[in-house]
């Protein structure tokens, strides 16, 4: 039996053909491969739903997807302590002006360095996290692009990128993230997706994305539950667009899971604001249908401001994959 990473490598190398930008084409030899390195990898189907083959006789295409989980840019409460005392909305603050400014100088260093588009956004309907989407969005989509330091006046191609609001995304909902003088007596953060949605770069929300969340999470849900949620949310998405290049744009928590989900031997020991990790997973297409691979943890500690630890008990074990 070859060795999972010659096999890797193998059904990795890339080659031209007319499918989505996404996807290659692989050789006949390669498709052998491939039957091998899904019976060593254990891969799950992902859709059942027929595809349109480029050209007759090619059975299958390999490439990856990547997911990237960030988290949103500076909270004005934290520079403002006094702004929650006569807020109308104390637990759901906007983003500071640093915030804004850092949100965009991240979009375009992802632009630049990621070696990859982001086809589609997904984005917690707090009030930080929506407008950190937007400045990225400037970056990331901008019909020109300028040296301007906020998205302002900044017009966004709809046909570069796609937006949508999921509430699977929001912050962890206990007295842990959200302090208890100003949470909502009732637990009731009282979003309006329309008004959410509202607050995005015209024309690229896509407003027929189902959500995986259909209603926001509980007030009083344990750390363990939110854990729970993120993972379940960020496979989710993952499986319900696996030709495309995913951005989510979350909490702290939600970048911290996105690592320990992945490495059993990671503890997280920061995520600094607008800190991101990129997740990347192998995607086949195989008798008209996708199967994907488990997600590696491409983002070295420190590198891109999520910072962790590696128990060294647990060294050269394997990735954890999501459930």
């Amino acid at each position: 039996m070859p060795s999972l990473r010659l096999l890797h490598l193998f059904l990795s190398v890339p080659a031209t053909c007319n499918l989505p930008p996404i996807l290659q084409k692989t050789s006949k030899l390669q498709d052998v491969m491939l039957q091998v390195y899904n019976k060593v990898t254990g891969f799950r189907s992902l859709s059942t739903s027929p595809v349109k083959m480029a050209s007759k006789g090619n059975h299958g295409a390999v490439s990856f997807q990547n997911v990237v989980v960030m988290r949103h840019g500076e909270r004005f409460d934290n520079l403002e302590p006094s702004w929650a005392a006569t807020a109308a909305r104390p637990w759901d603050p906007p983003l500071a002006e640093p915030g804004r400014k850092r949100a965009l100088e991240t979009g375009r260093r992802l632009r630049e360095n990621l070696g990859f588009p982001i086809r589609r956004v997904f984005v917690s309907p707090f009030l930080r996290c929506l407008q950190t989407a937007e400045e990225l969005l400037s970056s990331l989509a901008a019909v020109e692009e300028g040296d301007s330091t906020t998205g302002d006046g900044v017009t966004v191609d709809p046909l570069k990128i796609k937006v949508s609001v999921e509430y699977g995304l929001c912050e962890m909902m206990n007295s842990k993230a959200i302090r208890p003088n100003v949470a909502p007596k009732d637990g009731n953060m009282r979003f309006d997706m329309a008004e959410c949605e509202a607050m995005l770069p015209a024309g690229i929300v896509d407003k027929n994305v189902e959500r995986v969340y259909k209603e926001f999470p509980h007030w009083g849900e344990s750390d363990f539950q939110a854990g729970e949620r993120y993972k379940h949310l960020i496979k989710n998405l993952a499986d319900k667009y696996p030709t495309e290049n995913l951005l989510l744009i979350t909490h702290g928590e939600g970048v911290k899971v996105a690592v320990s989900s992945l490495r059993k031997d990671a503890e997280v020991d920061n995520v600094q604001y607008c800190g991101y990790v990129e997740l990347r997973r192998p995607i086949f297409m195989k008798d008209h249908t996708f199967i994907s691979g488990d997600f590696d943890l491409l983002t070295p500690s420190g590198k891109t401001g999520v910072c962790y630890s590696l128990r060294p008990s647990f060294q050269n074990t394997t990735h954890q994959t999501f459930p």
